[in-house]
C-alpha cells in the first residue's frame, strides 16, 4: 500500500497515526512490552485518547525476534494462523532484556535496541547494525478506498467477475491499514516473495501476497510468501495469512515498508551468519520439508494436457523412452484421465482406460514406473459427485447459503471446503479408491483462485481474505498426509503448483504454466531462484515449456536446465514431450543427462536428507553459498546445486554466445556434461564467455568438494547408494578435512561417513563411520603432479571411464575402509 504523494506528502483521504514516543517498557515472560503514543507526551493532558500502540518484542527461538504490534486488542486474530514450529522444536532462547532509558531485547548475537524519543529501533547483529526503523516508520493508517482499488484482492477477477460476486456488498468509506517500514542501507538487495517470475532482485517491486493463477510471465505468482531475505543479513517473515502488501524501495527509495489490513501486524526479523543459516531458522519456524521418495529424483513424463491419450499412447511413450535409455521412473497422466466436463470425478474415463488396475498394474511391472494423477479441489457441476458434495455441505457457500460456482475452468465448478471435516474426508476416501488401483502420487494443481469475497465456510470462525491464501495449505496437507498414511513416512510426494508460508513441509512444486521459449525459461528459472530464497528444498517445471511447441533448440537446452533441477518432469499442453519429437539427437541428449543424473543420486539425495533436516534449498541461487561476492547478488541465468555443482543453462542456439561467472576458486568442468577426457579449469572470479555446443551446459565442480556418484546406466534413481562409489575429490584444500555424508538411499539414513584429509605429499580418504559396499577415488588437481605411491587401492589409469570423465582413478581394495594416495605437486599456472 502507498500512503504518501511522492516523499513529503501524504495522499488525500489518508490519515496516518505514527509511533512517536516510548511512554513505558516492561519486561513480561522473557518478552518486552512497550507502550509507544502517536503523539508527543508533554503533560497528563497528553495521555487523554489514542491512538497508543502496544509492541511486543519476543523470541521464540534462538537468533529470532518477533515484534507483533497492536492497535485495539479485543479485535479477534485472524484465522486460520499461518502454524509455527510444526515439525520441529524451537531452539532454547537465551534472551536478554534491558528495562530503562533505551530498552533492548537479544538473543543469539541478534538485539533489538529501541530509541524512545522519537520512537525508533534497530536491529544489530555482532555490534553491526543491520537495519533501522527510523521514526514515523510504524503506524496505523485510515486510507479512502480510492486508494485501495489497486490491491490485488481488489483487482482479481474473484472480486469483479459477476459469477465469482454476484451479491456485492457496499463498500466502506475508510480502511484501517496497519504498517511497519525499514532502512534500506546503500547497496543492500532484497529477494524471496515466494515465486516471483519478475527481476531476480526485488528492489523496486512493489509485491502483493496474494496467490493468482497468472503463468509465469506477469507480476501474479502461484506460490506467494510473506518472507524476504536482504543482503545485509536478515531474513523477515509477516505472519500473516491473508494479503500482505510490500513496498521494496518502491514508494519510498530507502525504504522496505509492509502493509496488511487490520490492527495487528507481527512479524519475525531472523538473523544468521549466512544465507543458510538464516533459511534454516526461518524453515525451523515455519516448517521443514518432508523428505521425498528416492524414486521422485528419476524422469518423470506426461501426457501432456490438450493431447489425445489413451492406453495405447502411454504404453507407447513408455516403450520408446525404454528403447532410447531414457526410463522414466513416474508416469503422469494429466487431466483426461477423467472424461471432458467432469473434473474432478476421480474416475478413469472408461472409452480410454477401460480396466484401469489392470492397466497400471501392467505398465508398472513392464516400465518400473510408478504412476501420478492430476487432480484439483474443484468439482464440475457435471460431475457425477457433484450432487451428494453440494447435499452434504462440502462445497464454499455464498453467504446467502448457496454453493459458491463459476465458469471458470470447468462448467459450474464448485470448491471442495477444506475446512469442513466430513468434507476432508470424503475428498480423502476418493484418492484412497485411487491408490487401490495403483496409483502412487498426485499433481495437486490449481487451489490459488480461491474466493474471499461474500463467501462463508463450514469453519466460520475463519476469515475469508486469510483462507485465499492459506487455502493451498490445508488442500495439499490433506493429500500429502493421504499419501503418508499409505506409503509411510518418507513414502509421499505430491506434485503442486500453488503454495504459501509453511507450504514447503509439502514437496514438491513445480512453475506453473510456462510459454516455450527462451524468455520463459528464464521466467521459470527466477521463480525457481525466488522460491528457493523462500524456505522451499525442492523445485521443478515443465521442461520445454508448457504453453506452444518448443523448437528443438529450445527443448534441448531445456532438457540440461531440468534435468539438473531437483525434480525432473516433461509436460506440455497441446503437444508432447517425448524427446524424439524433437529428433533423435534431442532423445540421445536425454539419456545422457538422466545417466548423468542418475549417477549424482549418492550427492543429491544427500542434499535432500540436508533438506529435510536443516532446510537448506538444493537448488539455490549464487548469492546463498556467494553472499561476499557481490557479483553473485544478481545472477538469475546460473544456480548452485548444492554446494559443490555450479550449473549455468543456455539461453540460446547452438551459435549463441552465452556467458557465465564462476566466483572466486578453482572450478574443475563437470565432464561429460561439459567436454570430455582432462576437464577444464578455471580459476575465478572471472566471467567466461564462449558457444556451447548444443550437446552440452556449462558445468562446474566447486574445489575442495567431494562428489559422490553412482555407477553408470543405472536406468533410476533408486538403487543402493552405498554400492560402488566413486569419491571425486576436486583440487583438496591443503591442511583440510572435508566429510562426506553416503546415504543409503531408504530415508534419512546416512550408510556412510568418509572424510578427505590433504597436505603436501598425500590425500588421505577414510571411511570413518558404516560402510560402503565398494569405492573408488577420482582425484582432479589442477597442478602437474607425480604419484609417488597408494596404500588400499589400485592405480587404474585406462578405460572409457577415465577417457570420458579425467582425473586419476584409483579403485579401493576389497575390504579396506582407508586409501592413502601419495603424490608430488608441481604448481603451473593455469
Amino acid at each position: 500500500m502507498r500512503f504518501n504523494d511522492g516523499y513529503w506528502l501524504i495522499k488525500d483521504g489518508v490519515k496516518p497515526y505514527y509511533g512517536l514516543q516510548l511512554v513505558k517498557s516492561v519486561e513480561i515472560d522473557d518478552s518486552l512490552h512497550l507502550q509507544v503514543s502517536s503523539k508527543p507526551i508533554r503533560h497528563r493532558g497528553d495521555t487523554l485518547a489514542g491512538p497508543v500502540f502496544d509492541v511486543k518484542f519476543h523470541s521464540p527461538t534462538e537468533g529470532i525476534i518477533g515484534v507483533r504490534i497492536t492497535h485495539f486488542k479485543g479485535i479477534r486474530p485472524v484465522t486460520p494462523e499461518i502454524p509455527l514450529f510444526p515439525n520441529a522444536t524451537p531452539e532454547p532462547s537465551n534472551v536478554s532484556i534491558s528495562i530503562g532509558e533505551k530498552p533492548s531485547i537479544s538473543t543469539g548475537g541478534l538485539t533489538a535496541a529501541i530509541n524512545p524519543k522519537p520512537y525508533s529501533f534497530t536491529f544489530s547483529a555482532n555490534n553491526r547494525v543491520i537495519t533501522t526503523c527510523h521514526p514515523k516508520s510504524q503506524f496505523i493508517a485510515d486510507v479512502a478506498h480510492r486508494w485501495t482499488t489497486t490491491s490485488a484482492s481488489s483487482t482479481t477477477c474473484l472480486a469483479n467477475d459477476i459469477s465469482a460476486n454476484p451479491y456485492r456488498t457496499p463498500e466502506p468509506a475508510t480502511v484501517r491499514y496497519i504498517a511497519q517500514e525499514f532502512n534500506v542501507s546503500p547497496g543492500e538487495k532484497f529477494y524471496g516473495f515466494g515465486e516471483q517470475f519478475g527481476a531476480f532482485v526485488k528492489n523496486g517491486q512493489r509485491i502483493d501476497i496474494w496467490n493468482q493463477d497468472g503463468g509465469t510471465a506477469s507480476e501474479q505468482a502461484y506460490k506467494c510468501v510473506p518472507f524476504y531475505f536482504s543482503t545485509a543479513g536478515y531474513g523477515l517473515f509477516v505472519n500473516h495469512p491473508g494479503e500482505v502488501e510490500f513496498e521494496v524501495g518502491s514508494e519510498k527509495v530507502s525504504r522496505v515498508a509492509i502493509s496488511i489490513r487490520g490492527e495487528q501486524l507481527e512479524y519475525f526479523f531472523i538473523s544468521g551468519s549466512t544465507p543458510l543459516e538464516v533459511l534454516s531458522r526461518y524453515t525451523l519456524l515455519t516448517g521443514r520439508p518432508a523428505l521425498p521418495p528416492l524414486w521422485t529424483f528419476g524422469l518423470w513424463l506426461s501426457t501432456s494436457f490438450l493431447t489425445d491419450y489413451g492406453t495405447e499412447t502411454v504404453t507407447g511413450f513408455l516403450e520408446g523412452m525404454k528403447q532410447r535409455n531414457c526410463d522414466v521412473r513416474v508416469f503422469h497422466l494429466d487431466c483426461f484421465w477423467m472424461k471432458q466436463y467432469e473434473w474432478c470425478s476421480f474416475t478413469f474415463d472408461p472409452e480410454n482406460f477401460p480396466n484401469p488396475a489392470e492397466y497400471l498394474s501392467s505398465i508398472k511391472e513392464k516400465y518400473g514406473v510408478k504412476i501420478c494423477l492430476w487432480i484439483n479441489p474443484y468439482i464440475s457441476q457435471f460431475s457425477p459427485l457433484f450432487d451428494e458434495a453440494a447435499r452434504e455441505g462440502y462445497f464454499i457457500k455464498r453467504t446467502n447459503g448457496d454453493v459458491w460456482q463459476w465458469d471458470l475452468w470447468q462448467p459450474g465448478l464448485a470448491i471442495v471446503d477444506m475446512t469442513n471435516p466430513a468434507a476432508r474426508q470424503w475428498y480423502k476416501s476418493k484418492l484412497v479408491a485411487l491408490m487401490d488401483l495403483g496409483v502412487d502420487s498426485f499433481k495437486t494443481d490449481f487451489a490459488e483462485r480461491i474466493p474471499h469475497m461474500n463467501i462463508k465456510y463450514h469453519e466460520d470462525k475463519y476469515d475469508s481474505y486469510a483462507m485465499h491464501n492459506m487455502y493451498t495449505i490445508m488442500y495439499n496437507q490433506l493429500v500429502h498426509e493421504t499419501l503418508e498414511e499409505r506409503y509411510g513416512k518418507g513414502g509421499a510426494v505430491v506434485f503442486a503448483r500453488s503454495s504459501f508460508a509453511g507450504g514447503q513441509r509439502f514437496p514438491t512444486h513445480w512453475g506453473g504454466d510456462v510459454e516455450s521459449t527462451f524468455e520463459g525459461m528464464a521466467e521459470t528459472l527466477r521463480g525457481g531462484l525466488s522460491l528457493t530464497l523462500s524456505g522451499f528444498a525442492f523445485t521443478s517445471h515443465d521442461i520445454g515449456g508448457f504453453e506452444g511447441t518448443p523448437p528443438a533448440h529450445v527443448y534441448i537446452r531445456w532438457l540440461a536446465y531440468g534435468l539438473f533441477s531437483s525434480h525432473s518432469r516433461l509436460h506440455g499442453s497441446e503437444s508432447y514431450r517425448v524427446p524424439w519429437v524433437y529428433g533423435e539427437e534431442a532423445a540421445r541428449i536425454l539419456a545422457k543427462y538422466l545417466n548423468a543424473k542418475h549417477r549424482l543420486m549418492p550427492y543429491i539425495y544427500a542434499q535432500a536428507i540436508a533438506a529435510h533436516r536443516l532446510g537448506y534449498p538444493i537448488q539455490r541461487a549464487m548469492l546463498v553459498d556467494f553472499i561476499d561476492d557481490r557479483t553473485a547478488h544478481c545472477l538469475d541465468q546460473q544456480y548452485m546445486l548444492g554446494p559443490s555443482l555450479l550449473f549455468a543453462p543456455v539461453f540460446g542456439d547452438d551459435n549463441h554466445e552465452t556467458e557465465y561467472y564462476l566466483p572466486a576458486g578453482t572450478w574443475t568442468a563437470y565432464t561429460p556434461l561439459l567436454g570430455s577426457g582432462k576437464p577444464r579449469v578455471v580459476r575465478g572470479p572471472r566471467w567466461v564467455k564462449e558457444v556451447v555446443p548444443l550437446s552440452e551446459i556449462p558445468a562446474y565442480v566447486r574445489a575442495g568438494s567431494v562428489l559422490a556418484l553412482g555407477p553408470s546406466d543405472m536406468k533410476k534413481p533408486d538403487y543402493n547408494l552405498a554400492e560402488d562409489v566413486e569419491l571425486r575429490l576436486y583440487h583438496p584444500e591443503l591442511g583440510k578435512t572435508v566429510a562426506c555424508e553416503i546415504p543409503s538411499g531408504h530415508g534419512a539414513e546416512i550408510a556412510a561417513t568418509v572424510t578427505v584429509t590433504s597436505d603436501e605429499s598425500q590425500v588421505v580418504v577414510k571411511v570413518v563411520q558404516g560402510s560402503l559396499g565398494g569405492w573408488g577415488v577420482r582425484l582432479f588437481e589442477d597442478p602437474t603432479l607425480k604419484i609417488d605411491g597408494v596404500v588400499g587401492a589400485t592405480l587404474d589409469g585406462s578405460g572409457e571411464e577415465c577417457v570420458n570423465h579425467g582425473g586419476i582413478l584409483f579403485r579401493a581394495d576389497s575390504g579396506v575402509t582407508e586409501v592413502i594416495i601419495r603424490r608430488t605437486i608441481n604448481p603451473v599456472t593455469v
